[in-house]
Protein backbone atom coordinates (compact mmCIF):
# COMPACT_ATOMS: atom_id res chain seq x y z
CA UNK A 1 0.00 0.00 0.00
CA UNK A 2 1.49 3.44 -0.91
CA UNK A 3 0.13 7.02 -1.47
CA UNK A 4 1.41 9.72 -3.67
CA UNK A 5 -0.75 12.58 -3.67
CA UNK A 6 -0.40 13.89 -7.08
CA UNK A 7 3.44 13.33 -7.52
CA UNK A 8 5.21 11.51 -10.04
CA UNK A 9 7.99 9.41 -8.77
CA UNK A 10 8.34 7.71 -5.44
CA UNK A 11 5.54 7.55 -2.98
CA UNK A 12 5.39 10.52 -0.70
CA UNK A 13 4.62 8.01 2.20
CA UNK A 14 3.46 4.21 2.71
CA UNK A 15 0.85 2.42 3.99
CA UNK A 16 0.86 -0.68 6.13
CA UNK A 17 -0.34 -2.96 8.84
CA UNK A 18 1.50 -1.81 11.79
CA UNK A 19 2.97 -5.53 12.76
CA UNK A 20 5.87 -4.86 14.95
CA UNK A 21 5.97 -3.25 18.45
CA UNK A 22 7.70 0.30 16.91
CA UNK A 23 5.02 0.20 14.48
CA UNK A 24 1.90 -0.10 17.22
CA UNK A 25 3.83 2.72 19.26
CA UNK A 26 4.05 4.93 16.55
CA UNK A 27 -0.04 4.44 15.76
CA UNK A 28 -1.38 5.37 19.72
CA UNK A 29 2.10 7.93 19.15
CA UNK A 30 -0.14 9.66 16.75
CA UNK A 31 -3.16 8.93 18.05
CA UNK A 32 -2.46 10.48 21.43
CA UNK A 33 -0.99 13.48 19.39
CA UNK A 34 -4.70 14.05 17.72
CA UNK A 35 -7.23 12.76 19.93
CA UNK A 36 -5.73 13.61 23.14
CA UNK A 37 -3.47 16.97 22.30
CA UNK A 38 -5.31 18.48 19.63
CA UNK A 39 -8.74 17.23 20.29
CA UNK A 40 -8.73 16.99 24.15
CA UNK A 41 -9.84 13.35 24.87
CA UNK A 42 -9.10 12.11 27.78
CA UNK A 43 -6.49 9.19 27.37
CA UNK A 44 -7.81 6.91 29.31
CA UNK A 45 -10.87 6.40 26.92
CA UNK A 46 -8.41 6.94 23.93
CA UNK A 47 -6.77 3.23 24.65
CA UNK A 48 -8.69 0.70 25.31
CA UNK A 49 -9.51 -3.15 25.88
CA UNK A 50 -10.26 -3.47 21.47
CA UNK A 51 -6.43 -2.01 20.74
CA UNK A 52 -5.36 -5.46 21.14
CA UNK A 53 -6.80 -7.23 19.28
CA UNK A 54 -7.07 -4.56 16.22
CA UNK A 55 -5.53 -4.51 13.10
CA UNK A 56 -3.60 -1.01 12.91
CA UNK A 57 -2.91 0.22 9.90
CA UNK A 58 0.16 2.79 9.98
CA UNK A 59 0.99 5.76 7.22
CA UNK A 60 4.80 6.55 7.35
CA UNK A 61 7.13 9.63 5.22
CA UNK A 62 10.10 7.95 3.01
CA UNK A 63 11.99 9.07 6.15
CA UNK A 64 9.83 7.33 8.74
CA UNK A 65 7.86 9.63 10.18
CA UNK A 66 4.82 8.66 11.02
CA UNK A 67 2.02 10.31 9.38
CA UNK A 68 -1.30 8.75 10.74
CA UNK A 69 -2.98 5.51 11.34
CA UNK A 70 -6.33 4.35 11.98
CA UNK A 71 -7.22 0.52 13.26
CA UNK A 72 -9.97 -1.89 12.51
CA UNK A 73 -12.00 -3.89 14.58
CA UNK A 74 -13.52 -7.58 14.13
CA UNK A 75 -15.44 -10.30 15.16
CA UNK A 76 -17.03 -9.46 18.39
CA UNK A 77 -15.05 -6.77 18.89
CA UNK A 78 -16.62 -4.89 15.82
CA UNK A 79 -20.19 -5.70 17.13
CA UNK A 80 -19.49 -4.74 20.55
CA UNK A 81 -18.18 -1.52 18.80
CA UNK A 82 -20.56 -0.39 16.53
CA UNK A 83 -22.85 -2.64 17.24
CA UNK A 84 -23.20 -3.73 13.53
CA UNK A 85 -24.00 -7.12 11.97
CA UNK A 86 -21.39 -10.46 11.27
CA UNK A 87 -19.32 -9.57 9.02
CA UNK A 88 -18.90 -5.87 9.40
CA UNK A 89 -15.96 -4.93 10.36
CA UNK A 90 -15.66 -1.21 12.26
CA UNK A 91 -12.80 1.25 11.50
CA UNK A 92 -11.86 3.71 14.29
CA UNK A 93 -9.43 5.88 15.50
CA UNK A 94 -8.05 7.48 12.45
CA UNK A 95 -5.97 10.17 12.71
CA UNK A 96 -3.36 11.94 10.70
CA UNK A 97 -0.83 14.34 12.06
CA UNK A 98 -1.84 18.24 11.18
CA UNK A 99 1.26 18.22 9.08
CA UNK A 100 -0.18 15.51 6.49
CA UNK A 101 -3.48 16.50 6.30
CA UNK A 102 -4.65 17.47 2.76
CA UNK A 103 -2.10 15.14 1.46
CA UNK A 104 -4.33 12.31 0.88
CA UNK A 105 -2.90 10.04 4.31
CA UNK A 106 -6.21 9.87 5.56
CA UNK A 107 -7.61 8.54 2.77
CA UNK A 108 -5.01 5.79 2.03
CA UNK A 109 -5.58 4.81 5.42
CA UNK A 110 -9.10 4.13 4.78
CA UNK A 111 -7.99 2.13 1.95
CA UNK A 112 -5.93 0.46 3.59
CA UNK A 113 -8.34 -0.99 6.54
CA UNK A 114 -10.40 -1.71 3.84
CA UNK A 115 -8.45 -4.42 1.99
CA UNK A 116 -7.95 -5.70 5.61
CA UNK A 117 -11.05 -5.66 6.29
CA UNK A 118 -11.53 -7.87 2.58
CA UNK A 119 -8.52 -9.88 3.56
CA UNK A 120 -10.52 -10.95 6.92
CA UNK A 121 -13.44 -12.05 4.97
CA UNK A 122 -15.85 -9.02 6.04
CA UNK A 123 -18.30 -7.46 3.53
CA UNK A 124 -18.95 -3.98 5.08
CA UNK A 125 -17.04 -1.39 7.25
CA UNK A 126 -18.89 0.52 9.94
CA UNK A 127 -17.49 3.73 11.75
CA UNK A 128 -18.61 6.34 13.96
CA UNK A 129 -17.32 9.98 12.28
CA UNK A 130 -17.22 12.76 14.14
CA UNK A 131 -19.76 15.48 11.74
CA UNK A 132 -17.35 17.70 10.61
CA UNK A 133 -15.26 14.30 8.33
CA UNK A 134 -18.95 13.09 7.16
CA UNK A 135 -18.10 15.01 3.82
CA UNK A 136 -14.59 13.15 4.13
CA UNK A 137 -16.10 9.53 4.35
CA UNK A 138 -18.74 10.50 1.87
CA UNK A 139 -16.25 11.08 -0.52
CA UNK A 140 -15.02 7.61 0.29
CA UNK A 141 -18.38 6.22 -0.28
CA UNK A 142 -19.25 5.72 3.28
CA UNK A 143 -23.33 6.57 4.32
CA UNK A 144 -24.67 8.24 6.89
CA UNK A 145 -27.25 6.44 9.05
CA UNK A 146 -28.93 6.78 12.05
CA UNK A 147 -29.13 10.05 14.52
CA UNK A 148 -26.58 12.08 15.79
CA UNK A 149 -25.09 11.06 19.22
CA UNK A 150 -21.67 12.03 21.17
CA UNK A 151 -18.70 10.76 21.85
CA UNK A 152 -15.93 11.81 23.68
CA UNK A 153 -18.12 14.93 23.91
CA UNK A 154 -18.19 15.75 20.02
CA UNK A 155 -21.27 14.73 17.78
CA UNK A 156 -20.67 11.92 15.87
CA UNK A 157 -22.34 9.95 13.43
CA UNK A 158 -22.62 6.17 12.10
CA UNK A 159 -21.65 5.41 8.83
CA UNK A 160 -21.59 1.78 6.86
CA UNK A 161 -19.65 1.07 3.39
CA UNK A 162 -20.40 -2.20 2.13
CA UNK A 163 -16.78 -3.74 0.10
Amino acid sequence: MSGNPGNLGSPAYAVRIAEDPADREACFAVRKDVFVAEQGVPEDIEYDAHDHGAVHVLAVAADGTPLGTGRLLHGSAALAATGGAPGTGALGRLAVAGAARRRGVGAALVRGIEEAARGLGLTAVDLHAQTHALPFYERLGYTAYGPEFEDAGMPHRAMRRTL
